[in-house]
Parts: C-alpha cells; sequence; structure tokens
C-alpha cells in the first residue's frame, strides 16, 4: 500500500471509519519525497533508537523503520490505532505506544526503549503542540537528536539570530541546548487536508556543552532570558524591570545593562547568546547584593 498515494489513503481511511481531528492538528503526507527526506535528515541507522511522535498513519514511521534499528510511535488519538495495525503490520522493529506524549517519561521511555542504541527523535510534529514537545524532548536529556517537521515560522524561530524579528526566548532556549540547522521547506499541497501554511523540517543536534556558561545557573539564565524577551516592544531595562521588580530596582537594572558594555536603549532581540549570560550574571550579583541590605 502507498501511504502517500491520496486514492489509498481515502481508501485506508474510510474503511476505518476515520475522520480528521482539527484540534489534534491531523494533516497526513501524500507526497513520498517528504517522508523519505525527513527520514534520510535524521541520520537513522540500525545503531538508532527513533521515537516518532504522531505517527499518523506510518508514511514516515515506514521510512524510519527500513533505517533505524527501532522505531518507537506514540499516539493519542485511538482511532488511529487500528489504522496503523494494518499499515505497520509485518514490521519486527516497530512498537506502538498508545497516549499523550506531553504526559510521558520520555527519559524513561528511552531507557526501557532503545538499550544499546543511539536514542533520537524524528516526527511529523502537531502543530499545536510544538513547542511543549521540543522542551519536553530537550529537556528529558536523552536524545542525540530532534528532526522534526513543523510549522516554517516556528522552525525559522528555532533558527534565528540576533536582530532578528523572529529571535526570542525559544531561539535562545533550543540554540543553548542544542545545534539548529533549518534544512527544507514543506509546501501545503503535500498534505491530506492541507494546512493553510508552508512547513519546514529542522534538525536539532544535542550539544555536549552549551556555547555559554552563566555562572548563575541555567535556572536563573532562563529567567533572565524570558524576561528580556517579554516586552519586546520595551528597552531591555523596561523589560527586566517588569520581571524582577520588587527585587531589583530600575536603576539597579540599568546599571548592570551598563557594566555589560550595552546602550541604555538596547532591546532583548539584539543579545546572543555570550551576552545574555553575561546580563544574567550581572543581574544574579545585583540581585543578591541588593537582598543583603
Amino acid at each position: 500500500m502507498n501511504l502517500c498515494d491520496i486514492r489509498e489513503v481515502r481508501s485506508l481511511l474510510g474503511r476505518h471509519g476515520f475522520r480528521f481531528s482539527k484540534s489534534m492538528g491531523q494533516n497526513f503526507l501524500i507526497e513520498d519525497w517528504v517522508p523519505r527526506e525527513i527520514a534520510a535528515a535524521s541520520g537513522a541507522d540500525s545503531a538508532c533508537g527513533v521515537l516518532e511522535i504522531g505517527p499518523g498513519i506510518g508514511c514516515l514511521t515506514r521510512e524510519l523503520c527500513a533505517l533505524a534499528g527501532k522505531v518507537v510511535s506514540v499516539e493519542l488519538d485511538r482511532a488511529l490505532l487500528p489504522v496503523l495495525a494494518e499499515t505497520m503490520a509485518g514490521a519486527e522493529n516497530f512498537t506502538l505506544l498508545p497516549g499523550d506524549a506531553l504526559k510521558l517519561d520520555l527519559a524513561a521511555l528511552a531507557e526501557e526503549h532503545f538499550a544499546g542504541l543511539t536514542p533520537m527523535v524524528c516526527a511529523n510534529l502537531p502543530y499545536n503542540i510544538t513547542d511543549p514537545v521540543l522542551h519536553a524532548l530537550v529537556e528529558a536529556g536523552r536524545f542525540q537528536s530532534i528532526t522534526v517537521m513543523i510549522q516554517k515560522e516556528v522552525a525559522q524561530r528555532l533558527a534565528a539570530g540576533p536582530g532578528s524579528k523572529a529571535y526570542g526566548a525559544l531561539s535562545v532556549y533550543m540554540q543553548y541546548h542544542t545545534r539548529v540547522e533549518l534544512l527544507f521547506d514543506v509546501p501545503p499541497s503535500c498534505f491530506l487536508p492541507a494546512p493553510k501554511v508552508t512547513s519546514a523540517v529542522i534538525r536539532c543536534e544535542r550539544r555536549a556543552a552549551p556555547p555559554a556558561a552563566p555562572v548563575c545557573g541555567k535556572d536563573f539564565f532562563f529567567r533572565t532570558v524570558r524576561a528580556a524577551f517579554a516586552l519586546r516592544r520595551k528597552t531591555l531595562c523596561n523589560s527586566l524591570a517588569s520581571a524582577f521588580a520588587p527585587g531589583l530596582s530600575k536603576e539597579a537594572i540599568a546599571g548592570v545593562i551598563a557594566a555589560c558594555g550595552l546602550p541604555p536603549t538596547v532591546r532583548g532581540e539584539a543579545l546572543d547568546m555570550e551576552a545574555l549570560a553575561a546580563l544574567a550574571d550581572g543581574l544574579h550579583a545585583a540581585q543578591s547584593s541588593y537582598g543583603s541590605r
């Protein structure tokens, strides 16, 4: 069965009485070059265990099973379970886990299913869960790489650098933990039903060490990052003052910004990773000094 042939897909779904769910962000691929290229971009081979979130009817799953030592797919929609039982029949290196990926212990899943293999992620992620899924995958700390197809606008945010309108807290978070590479676009015509936006495939390879090492620690660093981008139309000083009050005065924050060699009118999107780390360290030291008075 060709899972990217629209006539065969419609016939398959009709046999199982399946109806698309907008709330689950279901869009199935109908161009065979797309799952083939995504699977190849993941770098999966027989030494790898691949976690897939949202397999749909299994077109990408089949490509991954042809490359990887093992594929584990997590599917929330129980209406797709019998469909996958049909399309993935005979795939001995495939395991289907019904459930919500956001409620699973992903680190434990990798330990249980990918012993002796290099864990990685490859998936066509539903648009509506992209941010929390990426966060959960990164925080699991077990996956060597994450190759996903997501909304192009979000992919551009992940890969964006300082000075770009797309650059923000999510960009910094992903680039702190991974090396982000924007690979290729996928137009709406490649899906059934066709979404209203273009998709893009991105690969995020886990870093052995982050590109910046703030002395204040990871938690305070990301508190600073979130604050720096919280009020994008405001100056960095005003944005930070809203987040750190009353623990730090606006004057103290302005002093930290000046000590970092930044102009008083600078905005958060102008700061690279090292500048954000220096800013976080300065704020942490100022807060400690302010609290000891």
